[in-house]
């Protein structure tokens, strides 16, 4: 990655990733956002819903391609507190083993921390040991040890890189667009995408961004065997409620080619991601995700699902690499999304006449 050097995209990478959120208290995360931005005159743009629309300042008359990440991330939010505990609702999907006895703190307040006792429907119970209260409309977020934190071996821990090192490689990637001038290139911050895409659907129903936008949806998606950390960033052909929309996924794809970046190819079923509701209601959008380890902070899903092994929540991870490469990514497709066509049906054209002789047989 040129341009943006490593220590200063990795401060910002730590700094997102680290701040407290959840869907409908993303409000740290939105107000470094916009201290950031106006440090590098860029415009922010929030819509009725909360939503940011970070963009260069400089006119295009190019098609508006749109990186999309979302700002929350699983976690608890209180709903009512007693003298030493605390109910408080799930946001966001954790599966039911990994959250009695898990280790919580306040949102606000790293050092008020809890326990969660007990579990039932969408509502937990917590054992508050403070030292100071909580209140309706508090949330907390899982508490991991300082030292299961940070950067090591080339690997990012963090407690949300679900999707705020999204966030980070699509702000990233508009600072290296706004040297080179694609100011038809913007990024769109989307609030409360783990309790059913509502900060993107909000963001269609608003108009908030041009119906003509080329949306590129960033995830980090669950890790798997064909999809492992260290393998580069994922152009996402679909998710598991939807396709994408094929045209733009094969230009971002051949763009990856011939930029010669490293990267994989991938539906990536493990969920379903902003993509498929841009799709859904008329926009043309693709997905591009990073590979994750401990998805939603929970460790081997699939053992302990299975029963193999005790449930136990840690730090999200990434690689530095995808990081990097996804970064690349993105300003490779602000550059050439809008003079790239996808040559798949040219080729189908040449193959039929190298190979129309056979029907002749």
């Amino acid at each position: 990655m040129s341009g943006v050097a490593k220590r200063t995209w990795t401060a910002w990478l730590r700094v997102l990733t680290g701040l407290p959120t959840a869907s409908g208290h993303e409000h740290q995360v939105i107000n470094w956002v916009r201290h950031w931005a106006a440090g590098r005159n860029l415009r922010v743009r929030q819509d009725e819903a909360g939503n940011l629309h970070v963009s260069i300042r400089s006119h295009s008359r190019k098609r508006p391609v749109t990186a999309v990440a979302h700002l929350d991330h699983p976690a608890l939010v209180v709903v009512e507190n007693k003298k030493r505990s605390a109910t408080a609702e799930l946001r966001g999907g954790v599966h039911l083993p990994y959250l009695v006895g898990a280790a919580v703190e306040h949102g606000a307040d790293p050092k008020n921390i809890g326990r969660i006792v007990s579990y039932e429907g969408s509502v937990a119970t917590v054992s508050w040991r403070g030292p100071g209260p909580v209140s309706p409309g508090d949330f907390m977020r899982w508490r991991f040890p300082p030292a299961t934190l940070g950067v090591k071996d080339g690997r990012l821990r963090a407690h949300a890189c679900d999707d705020l090192a999204g966030a980070a490689a699509a702000l990233t990637a508009l600072v290296k667009a706004q040297e080179t001038g694609q100011g038809h290139f913007s990024v769109l911050l989307t609030r409360a995408e783990e309790v059913g895409f509502v900060g993107a659907l909000a963001a269609c129903e608003l108009g908030t961004l041009p119906q003509e936008s080329q949306i590129l949806s960033i995830e980090c998606s669950r890790a798997s065997t064909e999809a492992p950390l260290g393998a580069g960033p994922i152009v996402r052909v679909g998710d598991a409620s939807s396709v994408f929309t094929a045209g733009l996924t094969n230009r971002v794809a051949e763009i990856a080619k011939r930029r010669k970046i490293r990267h994989e190819r991938r539906l990536m079923v493990g969920g379903s991601c902003e993509a498929t509701a841009f799709v859904a209601l008329g926009w043309e959008a693709t997905g591009i995700c990073l590979a994750l380890a401990n998805y939603h902070n929970m460790v081997d899903i699939d053992g302990v699902l299975a029963g193999k092994r005790p449930a136990r929540l840690a730090p999200e991870e990434i690689d530095l690499g995808d990081f990097a490469g996804l970064v690349d990514l993105l300003v490779a497709v602000a550059t050439d999304l809008n003079s790239t066509e996808s040559d798949l049906s040219g080729r189908m054209r040449i193959l039929y006449q190298q190979e129309r002789h056979v029907l002749d047989s």
